[in-house]
């Protein structure tokens, strides 16, 4: 909290490089007096659309003039959303310190591991509620309740004010830590004054209050009784709190427990590691202990809750898992919320389960997942605790940042005060009011195998294009000197005719380029240039003519 009053005339400036109006890739930058705080960096896992890509990484190219301005990289929990782009991301960056609490650094250090930067990243392990100094801003952490063990929000005290950002939170009464978001901390804030207010709207659109994250473990002991054979549980790696119920459960139903998944035995390793976990030694097993003991003796722990092709939970519904298998009365718990835009999968998969004679308890069905997020009536709750002269909504679509505005508004917040931003849009701030300023470059970054940045918005056109329409490869060899054909022309295609059913169509493309090409000067056939866009043209409209397909059309031409 500020120890001193702030200067009215100083302004700071606001930037989200990625996490409004959108679930992750979450990134957002404060400003003051020429330094910059960056608060997350995270990634997004694919869309549908997004074909071929494996990671969607935010657009920093905006801080690349200004690496030496970064103080510090603040870390407000351990998920994916929030720390995931940090390996691909940090160099770019220049490296800055980078601080948070002891579990997201040591998930984060598993990270840096893989890409071999452990040694070149300076990490420091925050004491939450004492101030750091990255002149020129200081910063407190404090706790904050979510649904990966150790989260934090910041109290980051600047020339002009108070900022608060909430990172990802609920006010659950009884988590399963025993470690409340800390309101008293909020409150004290309020009474001081709070200039800026961003907090998370993942759940505004939930009216009253979010489940403790206790009720899952309870939803669990009612399922165990009437289960006769092996139980499986899917969960993400990350939520720290939902694996520790899930060892409460299998020790109290006399289960020994497998995990799996390389994600999951990284995380609970360095959960145990930190002391975030207790797992007796002598409840888990091995693949081998799994296909040997009694079912009803079996609990299996693993990740792929959101139906990944390669994940080991869809490998295993679909009978192809090396080491785990399910027969007819086992059951199958999938502990997690349905990401939008994963329906398809899960439901394919979950069918696949019972195919295989399993029962399945999910979202829809039973008690077994909670949100991390706070509901509506949260959201109002720290809005009253800290009376913020200006309010910015995060974390969330933009329907959700409009809705928490408004719920602002309805909380004393000043119309012109609550304000929705989006990725790219710099806001400028001071206690005397607010200007938005010229849009700065935004967007995002995909990662395909290991290109990352290769790969853009015009190469998922032609992926989308080659997925609808298919490719056509024309060949073609012509003397430079004569303009003779010497080979071709001769059509190759893919994912657009069966050739062997469709040689007569093609036969006349194929007359239709050599028509084509009986209409040209000598000068123009031996322009490999030329001949290409006429081979695309004189094609494209055969095809578009004849039966309305629109291929990928490649020419090959050579002159010799």
């Amino acid at each position: 909290m500020p120890t001193q009053p702030p200067d009215t005339d100083q302004q700071i400036r606001l930037l989200a490089l990625g996490g409004l109006g959108e679930i992750g890739l979450n990134l957002f930058v404060i400003e003051d007096r020429g330094a910059l705080l960056l608060i997350d960096c995270g990634l997004m896992f694919p869309e549908a659309r997004m074909l071929g890509v494996d990671l969607v990484l935010p657009d920093t190219s905006f801080l690349n003039e200004r690496t030496a301005d970064i103080r510090a990289l603040l870390l407000t929990h351990g998920h994916e959303d929030h720390i995931g782009a940090i390996p691909f991301l940090i160099e770019k960056l220049g490296f800055p310190p980078i601080y948070g609490t002891p579990l997201t650094l040591g998930l984060l250090s598993g990270k840096l591991a893989e890409h071999g930067l452990e040694r070149q990243v300076d990490c420091h392990t925050i004491d939450l509620r004492q101030p750091i100094d990255l002149d020129p801003f200081q910063v407190e952490f404090f706790h904050c309740a979510h649904s990966i063990a150790d989260g934090a929000g910041l109290a980051i005290t600047t020339s002009a004010g108070l900022v608060l950002h909430t990172g990802d939170f609920k006010l659950d009464p009884t988590p399963l830590d025993d470690q409340p978001t800390d309101t008293n901390f909020l409150a004290a804030c309020g009474d001081a004054g709070v200039l800026l207010l961003l907090s998370d709207s993942t759940n505004v659109e939930q009216e009253g209050r979010t489940r403790s994250e206790r009720e899952v473990g309870d939803a669990f002991r009612q399922i165990l009784p009437g289960c006769d054979g092996r139980v499986l549980v899917a969960t993400f790696s990350s939520n720290i709190h939902r694996i520790q119920q899930v060892v409460d459960v299998a020790i109290s139903s006399n289960r020994k427990l497998l995990i799996n998944g390389r994600s999951m035995l990284s995380n609970v390793a360095i959960a145990r590691q930190l002391g975030y976990l207790r797992i007796p030694d002598n409840i888990l097993i091995n693949e081998r202990d799994y296909e040997q003991l009694p079912r009803h003796r079996v609990m299996a722990l693993t990740t792929g809750s959101q139906g990944e092709p390669m994940s080991a939970l869809s490998r295993i519904a679909a009978n192809e898992h090396k080491q785990l298998r399910l027969e007819p009365g086992d059951t199958v718990i999938l502990s997690s919320k349905f990401i939008p835009g994963n329906e398809k999968a899960i439901s394919a998969m979950i069918n696949n389960l019972y195919r295989l004679g399993a029962e399945v308890h999910y979202e829809k069905t039973s008690e077994i997942h909670v949100s991390g997020h706070a509901s509506r009536d949260e959201l109002q709750e720290v809005l009253e605790l800290t009376r913020p002269r200006y309010f910015v909504p995060v974390h969330g679509e933009y329907r959700h940042l409009a809705k928490h505005a408004r719920l602002a508004r309805e909380n004393g917040v000043a119309e012109k005060n609550a304000i929705v931003l989006e990725n790219g849009q710099p806001l400028r701030l001071s206690a005397a009011g607010a200007i938005r300023e010229q849009v700065v470059e935004s967007g995002r970054i995909f990662v395909d195998g290991k290109g990352i940045g290769d790969v853009g918005f015009m190469e998922l056109r032609d992926r989308h294009h080659l997925a609808a329409h298919g490719v056509v490869t024309v060949f073609l060899v012509i003397n430079q000197t004569s303009g003779e054909t010497l080979f071709g022309p001769e059509l190759m295609t893919r994912g657009f005719l069966n050739e062997e059913e469709q040689q007569d169509y093609l036969q006349a493309a194929v007359q239709e380029v050599t028509e084509m090409l009986t209409q040209h000067s000598v000068a123009a056939l031996t322009d490999r240039e030329e001949m290409r866009v006429e081979v695309r043209k004189t094609l494209r409209r055969y095809f578009n003519r004849t039966i309305n397909r629109r291929p990928i059309i490649l020419p090959i031409i050579h002159t010799m």
